[in-house]
C-alpha cells in the first residue's frame, strides 16, 4: 500500500465530538474533515460501531479516514451507546434503540454548518450490517452506503445460524462481543465519573449466547435487524463489497437481486477485511473506488462508477489447499445484472459413477454416517486473513464423507452464483444435518474447497416452525452453498462431498444418525457462468491500494508464538480430540492516544468421533486497556455444551481496575434445544 500524507484538502482532526441524543445521552465522535470545511461544507459519511475509536480500531481508521476527508469529506467514527466513551447502556447487536440513534447522529451530521446536508454511511461487518439497517429506516440526509462484509438477514446470514444449524461463529463472537462490551470508557475523555460509568455497565451485562440461544428459530427477535424482510425500505444507493473468504460474502447476491434502490456489488477474493488492506489479495485502490461512489452520489460528480455493470467479482482459480494464501490466482469478470438473465444451472446427478450429466449410469440408495470430527480441515467459519485460517486440503475430511467426482474435464469450467444440491433423503433419527462441499479436486488429488453449505434437516421447509424427522420417510430437501465464482481446470474434477456432521462449525445433531441418500432423484445444480471475454477486458483496472499515513503503534509484547495459530489435540484414553485457536493478539500503544491495548486469549473446540454430546466450546478472553496510571483488565469466559435436550452455557466475567477487582459475575445458562 502507498501511504500519502498530503491531499487536495488540508485536513482537520476532532478527537472528541459529543453528539447529543434526544434522550439526553451523549455519543462520543472522532472527526476528520477539510480545515475550511466551515467556509466550504462537505458531505459527511459515518462508520458507526461498538469498537472503540480510540482504541480497538484507531490504526485502520487513520489509514482510512484522514485520506477520505482529505479529499473533500468529513469523515465521521462514532461509538455505539454504552461502548467507547459514549453514554448508555449496549443490550444487545443491532438493537432498534442503535439504529434509532444512528438516524439522529446523522440527522445532527445534516445540521453541521461545515456539512453539505448530505450523509452518507459506510463500515466492514457490525459497520455494514447497521448500515443497511439504518437505511431501512430512511433518514432523508442518507443518500448512499458502501456496507461490507454484512448480514442482509440476521438470522440465516450472520455468524448464528445457517439452514438452521447453529455456527461456530456464535461461540466465538459471542464472546468476544461479551468481553467488548465490558470495557471501560477513557478517564482523559469522560473524566473523573469514568469508573462509576464502567461499573453501570459491567453491572447490565447480558450473554449474548443466552440471547441468541433462545432464538434458535427465524422468529420475531430476528426480523427487525433483517433488511431482507423489506427491501422496499431502502432508498439510498448500495453498494455492497465483501469477499470471497469472508463468511459475510454469502449476503451479497441476495441483496443486490432483492434491492430496488441504485446498487452495485463487488466482491474479491478477500477475507473479512476493508478491500486496500485485504487478504488473500489482490487488494485494490478501494478508497479510490469509494470516492468515485461518494461523489456521485454525495456531490452529484458524474463519476461514471453507475454507467459500469452491476457486479464485478473476482472469478478464482485453483491453488494449491493451504491455510493461508497471499495472493489468490484469478481476474475480475462483470455482470451488467443481477441474477443474469437466461443461465440455466449446469444438473449433475448423483451416480453410482460419481456426477454424470450424460449417458445412463445406476444411481443406488447410499448411506452417510460420519466420524463427529469431519471438519477440522474447514479453517475458520469467518476468515480474517490475519493468519493461517483458511480451509486446507480437504482429503482428510473427504475420505470421511461420502464424495461424487465428476469425470476429468476436459476443457475449464466457470462457475458464477450460488451452486445447489436438491437431495432425497431419509434418516434413522428425527434430527440429523447435512454438510454439502464443493470442491475442485487437482489430478494429483489435492481438494480444494470451493463452497460449502449447511441444513439441519428439521428446517428443511421452514427456519421459522422446524420439525423434527420422521425416521425412514423420504424427504425432498434442497441445500443452497454459498455463492462463489471459480474456474474449474482442465483435466481437473468436480467433487461433492455430503457429510452428517461439520465440527466445529456446526453444532453436532443430539444423536449420530445415518442419512440415506436417494441418489436417482439427486442432483447437484451449478451457475455455469458462459464465457464473457470481450466484457470482462473492457473493465477498467482499479488503482494501486492507497491510504493515509497510519498512526504510529508501538508494540508493548509480540504475540505468543507470532502469529495466530490452531493446534489439535488428542487424549488417546478418552478419544477426545479439541482444536486449539490461539487468539493472541499481542499488545500496543496507538501514539495518538497513549492508550495500551492488549488482548489474548484461546478458543478450544472438543469432540469425540463417535460421541456428538461430547461437544464442548470454550473461548477465554483478556483484555487490558490503560496507559501509566490508568490500567483497567477485563476476564472473559465461555463455555457450551449440550444434552440431548438442552444446551447449557457456563461463564463468566471479572473486571479490575488496577490491581483490585471490581466486578465478577458467574452464568449458569439452561436453554433447551428447539430442532437442533
Amino acid at each position: 500500500m502507498r501511504h500519502v500524507s498530503t491531499f487536495p484538502r488540508p485536513i482537520r482532526e476532532i478527537m472528541t465530538q459529543w453528539i447529543p441524543m434526544q434522550d439526553g445521552c451523549r455519543l462520543a465522535a472522532r472527526i476528520w474533515l477539510p480545515a475550511d470545511a466551515e467556509h466550504d461544507p462537505v458531505p459527511a459519511v459515518l462508520e458507526y460501531l461498538p469498537y472503540r475509536r480510540r482504541d480497538g480500531t484507531t490504526y485502520r481508521d487513520s489509514i482510512t479516514q484522514p485520506w477520505l476527508a482529505g479529499h473533500g469529506y468529513a469523515a465521521v467514527r462514532v461509538d455505539i451507546r454504552g461502548t467507547g466513551d459514549s453514554d448508555g447502556i449496549i443490550t444487545d447487536e443491532y438493537a432498534l434503540p442503535e439504529q434509532r440513534d444512528g438516524v439522529e447522529v446523522i440527522e445532527w451530521l445534516a445540521r453541521q454548518p461545515w456539512c453539505s446536508g448530505n450523509v452518507g454511511m459506510w463500515g466492514i461487518s457490525w459497520g455494514g450490517i447497521n448500515a443497511l439497517q439504518v437505511a431501512a429506516m430512511a433518514p432523508p440526509a442518507l443518500k448512499a452506503i458502501i456496507p461490507m462484509g454484512f448480514a442482509h438477514d440476521r438470522y440465516g446470514g450472520d455468524c448464528h445460524f445457517m439452514g438452521g444449524c447453529l455456527l461456530e461463529g456464535n461461540m466465538s463472537w459471542g464472546n468476544t462481543l461479551f468481553a467488548g462490551s465490558s470495557r471501560p470508557p477513557d478517564p482523559a475523555v469522560v473524566g473523573p465519573g469514568w469508573r462509576g460509568q464502567w461499573l453501570a455497565r459491567l453491572e447490565s451485562t447480558q450473554h449474548p449466547i443466552a440471547i441468541w440461544l433462545a432464538h434458535q428459530r427465524r422468529d420475531d427477535y430476528w426480523k427487525p435487524g433483517s433488511v431482507c424482510e423489506d427491501y422496499s425500505r431502502i432508498k439510498a444507493a448500495v453498494y455492497a463489497v465483501s469477499g470471497w473468504h469472508d463468511s459475510y460474502s454469502r449476503n451479497v447476491l441476495p441483496l443486490i437481486a432483492g434491492l430496488r434502490a441504485p446498487r452495485k456489488a463487488l466482491i474479491g477474493p478477500w477475507a473479512h477485511s476493508w478491500p486496500h488492506i485485504a487478504s488473500p489479495g489482490p487488494a485494490i485502490g478501494f478508497l479510490q473506488e469509494a470516492l468515485r461512489w461518494w461523489d456521485h452520489w454525495l456531490k452529484g460528480i458524474d463519476t461514471g462508477v453507475m454507467d459500469e455493470p452491476m457486479l464485478r467479482v473476482w472469478m478464482g482459480e485453483w491453488t494449491p489447499p493451504r491455510r493461508q494464501v497471499a495472493q489468490w490466482p484469478g481476474r475480475w469478470v462483470q455482470e451488467a445484472a443481477w441474477p443474469a438473465a437466461q443461465r440455466p444451472a449446469a444438473r449433475f446427478r448423483l451416480t453410482d459413477a460419481g456426477l454424470r450429466q450424460t449417458g445412463a449410469a445406476s444411481a443406488s440408495d447410499v448411506p452417510v454416517e460420519c466420524p463427529q470430527t469431519v471438519g477440522l480441515a474447514a479453517g475458520y467459519q469467518c476468515s480474517y486473513g490475519l493468519g493461517p485460517d483458511l480451509s486446507d486440503d480437504q482429503r482428510g475430511d473427504d475420505s470421511q464423507s461420502r464424495c461424487f467426482d465428476s469425470e476429468a474435464l476436459r476443457e475449464a469450467a466457470e462457475i458464477l452464483g450460488e451452486p445447489a444440491v436438491e437431495l432425497e433423503v431419509s434418516s434413522d433419527k428425527p434430527q440429523a444435518l447435512l454438510a454439502v462441499r464443493l470442491c475442485d479436486v487437482a489430478p494429483d488429488g489435492a481438494s480444494l474447497r470451493v463452497s460449502y453449505g449447511l441444513l439441519n434437516l428439521s428446517h428443511r421447509d421452514s427456519d421459522a416452525e422446524p420439525s423434527p424427522l420422521e425416521p425412514g420417510r423420504r424427504y425432498f430437501v434442497r441445500v443452497v452453498l454459498c455463492g462463489i465464482a471459480h474456474r474449474f481446470a482442465e483435466g481437473h474434477r468436480i467433487r461433492l462431498a455430503v457429510s452428517t456432521a461439520y465440527w466445529p462449525i456446526a453444532w453436532p445433531s443430539p444423536q449420530a444418525a445415518t442419512v440415506i441418500l436417494h441418489c436417482r432423484a439427486s442432483a447437484l445444480l451449478l451457475p455455469v457462468r458462459p464465457a464473457d471475454e470481450a466484457g470482462d477486458r473492457s473493465l477498467p483496472g482499479f488503482a494501486e491500494p492507497e491510504g493515509a499515513m497510519p498512526a504510529a503503534m508501538i508494540e508493548t509484547r509480540q504475540r505468543h508464538g507470532g502469529r495466530p495459530s490452531d493446534r489439535i489435540e488428542t487424549d488417546e484414553e478418552n478419544g477426545e480430540v479439541v482444536l486449539v485457536r490461539d487468539r493472541d493478539r499481542g499488545a500496543w500503544r496507538a501514539s495518538d492516544t497513549d492508550v495500551d491495548y492488549d488482548s489474548a486469549g484461546e478458543l478450544r473446540f472438543a469432540v469425540k468421533p463417535g460421541d456428538p454430546l461430547a461437544a464442548r466450546q470454550e473461548f477465554t478472553l483478556t483484555t487490558t486497556v490503560g496507559r501509566d496510571g490508568w490500567r483497567t483488565r477485563t476476564v472473559a469466559f465461555s463455555s457450551l455444551t449440550a444434552t440431548k435436550s438442552m444446551f447449557l452455557l457456563r461463564a463468566k466475567l471479572e473486571a479490575y481496575d488496577g490491581a483490585e477487582r471490581i466486578f465478577g459475575r458467574s452464568w449458569n445458562v439452561a436453554v433447551e434445544r428447539d430442532n437442533i
